[in-house]
């Protein structure tokens, strides 16, 4: 089982430290980059709790429960991933990029894919930003 989660977890590490490196600008392709550039999707507590669900199970062991980038893989693998705790940690990137970043995945972290839903996508975008809220 924890070779699973690490390999799991070191794709997903890998994403989001490549979109570090990816100017503002550059769009990720994808086939879904056509859709809405902002959120279509309204939050309710229902939709973030479980989007709060969603990031605990597939995010957090990379990306730290609270969004810190300080999970146990990426502390084990002495990585160094963005604080979603600051507010400007996500400025650069649109609601789009998120969205396509979670769905396709990049570099070595795996996306949700057919595994979400797109407004489970969308609302785990909403989540994300809101993690620089509290």
């Amino acid at each position: 089982m924890k070779p699973l989660l690490v390999s799991s977890a070191l794709l997903l590490v890998a994403l989001f430290s490549a979109a570090q490196d990816q100017p503002s600008s550059q769009q990720p392709s994808s086939p879904s980059s056509s859709g809405p550039q902002s959120n279509p999707v309204r939050p309710t507590p229902e939709s973030q709790a479980r989007a709060k669900k969603i990031y605990s199970y597939d995010c957090a062991m990379c990306h730290g429960e609270k969004g810190d980038g300080k999970g146990d893989v990426a502390s084990d693998m002495k990585l160094t991933l963005r604080d979603y705790t600051k507010p400007d940690a996500l400025k650069d990137f649109s609601d789009r990029q998120l969205y396509d970043i979670i769905e396709n995945g990049k570099g070595q972290m795996p996306g949700e894919g057919p595994r979400a839903k797109p407004d489970e996508i969308w609302n785990l975008v909403i989540y994300l930003r809101s993690m620089s809220k509290k």
